[in-house]
């Protein structure tokens, strides 16, 4: 099953999940060392372990491009599929700062844009510092940084992401509640003095 999508994994947005990231990386993330090496025969708890393990996020490094462990790690949780429950568990754990990372990564290429916005847009309030390692380098970014660029951007990492409704429609559509920022407190800057 190195290469493979779990027999019990369903399409997601009308696909194979692996499919989710283009097929030439795709093809670069099964021929680096750490798949061959780390990620054969993983389970969704292995994949777990080795994320508690990460060192920062990103797609590739070097000259040569090779494949991070996080975006090995991605790939192998779209093979695997965890369940919903399993899901909701990696997102709100706040233990470990790349292992939830990877998942709110995962659930955003996966999961319906409603359940996107509600389930991420608490996660703006996590201000921990991220390592983001591209092409040019090492650079400090933080989470609250990386969940908006998941829900406002259209590539993450060169990662294309799956569309995302837009917020104000569906908020016209009544289905979410309008946003309220923590930085408004509610003055509207008047004084009653």
């Amino acid at each position: 099953m190195a290469n493979r999508t779990a027999s019990t994994a369903e399409a997601i947005h009308g696909t194979n999940p692996q499919f989710l990231i283009d097929k030439i990386f795709r093809e670069r993330i099964y021929n680096s060392r750490y798949w061959k090496e780390h990620c054969f025969g993983l389970t969704v708890t292995g994949v777990m372990e080795k994320a508690v393990e990460l060192q920062a996020i990103g797609r590739e490094y070097g000259e040569s491009h090779r494949p991070l462990e996080f975006t090995c790690l991605l790939l192998k949780l779209l093979q695997l599929q965890p369940d919903q429950p399993m899901l909701d568990a990696l997102v709100d754990q706040e233990d470990f700062k790349y292992l939830r990372a990877l998942a709110v990564f995962y659930y955003r290429m996966t999961q319906p844009s409603l359940d996107v916005y509600r389930k991420l847009e608490p996660l703006l309030a996590d201000y921990r510092k991220l390592r983001a390692i591209e092409l040019g380098g090492m650079e400090v970014t933080f989470m609250d940084q990386l969940v908006d660029d998941l829900l406002t951007k259209k590539s993450v990492f060169l990662i294309t992401l799956p569309h995302l409704t837009r917020r104000l429609l569906l908020e016209d559509a009544g289905q979410i509640a309008p946003r309220i920022s923590p930085l408004d407190d509610g003055d509207d800057g008047s004084s009653d003095e």
